[in-house]
């Protein structure tokens, strides 16, 4: 009786959902394709989704539901991982739930798991099947069994839905290969160099050098399919309601494995047209509002994370609006760039400029902010602001470029370019957060290398510990601005993330060399495995390893206890006189937070003639009057008004 009682609320609360976007659903499909039936199909199976839909899924859809904010808590921190490099597999990520714990991470992005062909699969984003984990990585079963796992730790998990394009391996791809038309149809395929030629005439290039032009001839085939990316990544036609259709099915199956959070891959390039960029188009906005109904109706808790790798005005779209919303969240790319130009520049002018505009936005919008992340830095700034400021946009960027290689600027850095093109000057920049800011280089210029390559068991802790001996003063400051940096990510809106093994300061991996498959791509220079020899000392403050723990431990602890770090409080930036110096603040409620961010190798003495009152250093506990601050080197300050 139970169970029936169980299945007839469920009902009723479908019909509900279903009949709160129903309008609307069925409005924007026919606009987009005119086709009765197959949006009768899409209703039909979302509805059979919903009902294999697992109660405990059904019963956090339930909660989210009620308390719709449920991931713009202070509390939400999240942390990205490749799932062999972190743990070995699944089952590895598992056993390691209670290191996540101290980390007090509570959102996991796992990097792409589902199967690709081995060497052809541009780190995961080439799927041939939607269904399938890759097998050194587990099973459907396992990932359920781990995010069951998650969820009772309080964890949300995060996966990537490659929606642009399937890998040539995919059943559809091969069948397409193979002249059936039906698949063809699937993805954009012409048996001349005509309407290609059309394409490529407004269709930027994303890889000029590595993979030119946006079309790749199948000798076998007799025909031209056009691969945005890679040519082993074949576009889906959106045109087709067969392919957004399935594609829907693929998204919710994966759902109802457990996801909490599904990254949307490459989304300003889901929709082609003849004679424009083919980005950022009207329908893509259609697509992902429709797909943000549908997630509503079947499976409510699940939130979409748009990656839009493109300057502010071009993101800010996909959020949709307030009362018609697309993506609940969306990376702040723009922000992290410019936080890597403030650190070359020792100018925080421009970061101010994208923090004021950032904190200008409707507080429902939500950004995902970090550091680094798996993918490179392309250097998308505020190149007219610059100019104003006597920085040309090429000559700025090979400066970044050179800084972040250690060439320039009485640079610390350690890195290598990604995609250089020698004909237009661009490249972008890879290299962990520990070798961008310093650690690396004052590790290596100090005897730190010869413990590492002793091959002890502790090796790593050794070379800590003679990096500290020997070089105290570089290792020192490098590890200030590597927590200074975190400091200032977690007083910005929305949801820090961190990248593994920036919690203990792991630096660039150039054993990526060595490996064929991933020799042409720098990128694995910061994707190396996860050192869990480093892990064993972050209670060891004498250590690299601890001293960045703690500082991140200490400042994570700060942002759940403290009510402003909530995203919808109001944030603002404040002038300091002072180009090194950024200043924050927050407020919510009555409690007011201040942090001070010193950007320089030097110290720097600030007067903050827009902040009043008494205050409490957050850190030590001491109380001060705001006034005349000096700020070390890489250092800073959280003050709480009294």
């Amino acid at each position: 009786m139970k169970n029936n009682k169980q299945g007839m609320d469920g009902e009723k609360i479908y019909q509900q959902r279903f009949g709160r976007h129903l309008d609307e659903l069925r409005w924007l499909y026919m606009e987009l394709y005119d086709n009765g039936s197959m949006f009768a199909e899409l209703c039909d199976r979302m509805e059979r989704f919903y009902t294999e839909r697992k109660d405990e899924l059904k019963s956090a859809d339930l909660e989210r539901e009620s308390h719709k904010d449920w991931y713009q808590q202070k509390c939400m921190l999240g942390m990205m991982f490749y799932i062999d490099n972190f743990a070995g597999n699944m089952q590895g990520v598992k056993a390691r739930l209670d290191y996540l714990e101290k980390c007090n991470v509570n959102y996991i992005h796992m990097m792409p798991f589902l199967d690709t062909p081995e060497g052809r699969s541009d780190g995961g984003y080439a799927v041939s099947d939607f269904r399938k984990v890759q097998e050194k990585l587990g099973t459907m079963e396992d990932l359920e069994d781990l995010t069951a796992a998650c969820h009772k730790k309080g964890i949300h998990v995060c996966m990537d839905f490659v929606m642009n394009h399937t890998s040539e391996d995919h059943e559809w791809a091969r069948k397409a290969r193979q002249g059936e038309g039906e698949y063809m149809s699937r993805y954009f395929f012409y048996d001349s160099r005509e309407i290609p030629d059309q394409y490529e005439k407004t269709v930027p290039q994303v890889f000029p050098t590595t993979a030119p032009g946006n079309f790749t001839w199948l000798p076998d085939a007799g025909h031209y399919v056009m691969t945005t990316f890679y040519p082993y990544q074949w576009d889906l036609n959106y045109r087709n309601p067969r392919v957004f259709n399935e594609m829907m099915y693929n998204f919710l199956y994966l759902a109802n494995r457990g996801i909490d959070i599904i990254r949307i891959d490459a989304v300003p390039y889901i929709w082609k047209e003849l004679h424009t960029s083919c980005r950022n188009l009207k329908q893509v906005h259609t697509i992902v509002r429709m797909m943000r109904m549908i997630s509503e109706i079947v499976c409510p808790g699940v939130l979409l994370l748009g990656e839009v790798v493109m300057e502010p005005k071009k993101v800010v779209p996909y959020f949709g609006t307030v009362e018609k919303p697309e993506c609940h969240m969306l990376y702040n790319v723009t922000t992290m760039a410019t936080t890597w130009h403030t650190v070359a520049t020792r100018d925080v002018r421009l970061l101010k400029k994208q923090l004021d505009i950032v904190n200008s936005l409707p507080k429902e919008y939500t950004f995902l902010n970090y550091l680094r992340c798996h993918d490179d830095i392309g250097w998308g700034l505020d190149y007219g602001t610059l100019l104003e400021e006597g920085m040309e946009e090429r000559s700025h960027k090979q400066y970044l470029n050179d800084y972040f290689q250690g060439y320039a600027g009485a640079s610390n850095s350690r890195g290598e370019l990604y995609n250089a093109d020698p004909v237009t000057g661009d490249a972008r920049f890879c290299g962990t957060t520990a070798s961008m800011c310093g650690i690396e280089k004052a590790r290596t210029e100090h005897g730190a290398v010869e413990a590492e390559k002793a091959g002890t068991k502790h090796g790593a802790v050794e070379a800590e510990k003679c990096g500290t001996k020997h070089g105290a003063g570089a290792l020192e400051k490098a590890v200030r601005l590597d927590i200074m940096l975190h400091a200032y990510m977690f007083m910005q809106s929305g949801i820090p993330v961190l990248y593994s093994g920036d919690e203990v300061g792991q630096v660039n991996d150039y054993t990526y060399k060595e490996d064929p498959t991933k020799a042409a791509d720098s990128r694995y220079l910061h994707r190396g495995k996860m050192d869990w020899a480093l892990a064993e000392n972050i209670s060891n403050y004498d250590t690299v390893a601890g001293k960045l723990f703690q500082g991140l431990s200490q400042l994570e602890q700060i942002r759940k206890k403290e009510k402003v770090f909530v995203s919808n409080a109001d944030a603002w930036t404040v002038e300091t006189g002072e180009r090194a110096v950024l200043c924050m603040g927050r407020y919510l409620d009555g409690d007011k937070v201040i942090g001070l961010f010193n950007f320089s190798e030097y110290d720097k003495k600030v007067i903050l003639n827009q902040v009043n009152g008494k205050y409490v250093d957050m850190l030590s506990g001491e109380e001060r009057e705001l006034g005349e601050i000096v700020i070390p080197a890489y250092g800073y300050y959280y003050f709480k008004e009294k």
